[in-house]
């Protein structure tokens, strides 16, 4: 791949990238925030009018709907710059993602084998963490699976190999990991997706030596 063609890719992907976060945002917070103040206005009509138990249990429910839409922007603050990634590296971070997918959905696990996470520089730490993030949210996306498995191993010359397995609905559509794809190009590095005989898929990503240390 040329250097333009590989700034074409960095380019698109960011786009991408952008659109996804502009349509969470609308279709998410903003939606929830649009219904959460019609809900407190109506309640203030409620007082105004006397119907003070009416107002109680508006209020109750805005309460509710406030408090959940906090939770998605902190998910969302966190899956774009997780501080604990900045401040205790990626295994931290990994297992912080892994207990809030788990805390979201209590009948899905997912193990961690992380032996090679030391290998990573500080760039490729956040980029394999981002494509890691991705591929468990496609998981979580086609299933819910019932177990999600993480490794992250040396090759032979050097660099890292990041492999995710599900017990999810299979994926047949390659156009699903384009994303994923680009990205991992942009690093140099090659993605492969494989069926688990039986149900589930498995993908790994991996790495050069010089890109890993980054």
């Amino acid at each position: 791949m040329s250097e333009s063609e590989g700034l074409e890719r960095l380019i698109a992907a960011e786009q991408d990238e952008r659109r996804r976060l502009a349509l969470f945002l609308h279709d998410g917070p903003v939606q929830e925030l649009s219904g959460i103040a019609l809900m407190v206005d109506g309640a203030l009509f409620s007082i105004q009018n006397g119907r003070l138990d009416e107002a109680r249990e508006i209020i109750g429910t805005a309460l509710e709907r406030q408090r959940e839409t906090i939770r998605q922007l902190r998910n969302l603050s966190f899956a774009l710059e997780p501080v604990v990634l900045r401040d205790h590296g990626f295994a931290a971070a990994l297992r912080e993602l892994a207990d809030q997918m788990m805390a979201h959905s209590p009948n899905m696990h997912v193990a961690l084998e992380l032996d090679a996470a030391e290998a990573l520089g500080k760039t490729a730490q956040v980029a394999m963490y981002t494509i890691i993030r991705e591929l468990i949210e496609q998981s979580v996306r086609r299933g819910p699976p019932t177990r999600i498995d993480v490794s992250l191993t040396r090759t032979d010359e050097g660099g890292v190999i990041a492999t995710v397995v599900d017990d999810a609905e299979p994926e047949r559509r390659r156009r699903t990991f384009e994303t994923v794809e680009q990205r991992v190009q942009q690093l140099h590095g090659e993605l492969e997706v494989s069926p688990v005989p039986g149900s589930g898929t498995e993908i790994s990503v991996t790495l050069p030596s010089y890109t890993t240390q980054r």
